[in-house]
């Protein structure tokens, strides 16, 4: 089971033709699924306007999907952003009759210059992305990190955070800290792209799994002391 998170840049709405929509704020997410590998499609969907929609978009992907239009002011900033990030695997479309040398002398010296080319053709790209997907390894091992994407609260239910497993696992059961602070959060469920594995105790799928590995797009309900909501804030890591 691979999961794969893509940082979709460069050009707002490309993603659009390359997964289902799904969670929007300042970052849309589309999801993309071939049997158990999935592909999580970010776009930062306040940017330029916010310049931390794009931080956190690239903070949040293995892979970024450049697609340039016109070399222009913003796209300098997003490729340096990708460069401060580390991010080191990433594609780029060309439109508008651009070549690769029009891009190159904004690369130099940075981890863009191993990004590669494709063409620009949404079924190839997709077909491609699920690959990628599919030779992620799920470790299984350590103490699981899930950066805080968004959340919201449920009366009776506890706090929803929305994430991704950034590093280890995460167990139904487990006590997180909410870093950096001194709160903790008590995982009660967990939910991947629609699946639910637990829900209140109950299993819900012929095949129980209580763990979130590495890669996991995931919602997962917490609760605090007394079966209370956590207070959370994006900025925030579990």
């Amino acid at each position: 089971m691979g999961n794969l998170n893509v940082a979709a840049v460069g050009t707002l709405g490309y993603a659009k033709d390359l997964g289902k929509k799904g969670t929007v704020s300042d970052i849309t997410i589309y999801d993309l699924k071939k049997g158990h590998d999935t592909v999580s499609i970010l776009e930062p969907s306040k940017y330029p306007e916010r310049i931390n929609s794009l931080y956190f978009c690239v903070n949040l992907s293995e892979i970024a999907l450049v697609v340039v239009d016109e070399i222009n002011a913003a796209l300098g900033e997003t490729l340096l952003m990708l460069d401060c990030a580390n991010v080191k695997r990433g594609i780029f479309i060309l439109r508008n009759y651009l070549t690769p040398d029009r891009i190159a002398p904004l690369l130099k010296d940075t981890v863009l210059t191993n990004y590669t080319y494709m063409a620009d053709d949404p079924i190839i790209l997709r077909e491609f992305l699920l690959e990628e997907a599919a030779k992620v390894q799920n470790s299984g091992e350590g103490k699981g990190v899930v950066p805080i994407d968004h959340h919201f609260n449920v009366k009776g239910v506890g706090t929803v955070i929305l994430g991704y497993v950034a590093k280890g696992v995460i167990n139904r059961h487990d006590n997180l800290k909410v870093l950096p602070t001194e709160r903790t959060a008590l995982v009660r469920s967990i939910q991947k792209h629609d699946h639910t594995f637990f829900d209140r105790g109950l299993p819900v799928l012929d095949q129980v799994q209580s763990a979130a590995q590495f890669g996991y797009d995931l919602h997962v309900r917490v609760v605090g002391e007394h079966e209370t909501t956590v207070e959370v804030l994006r900025i925030e890591v579990l």
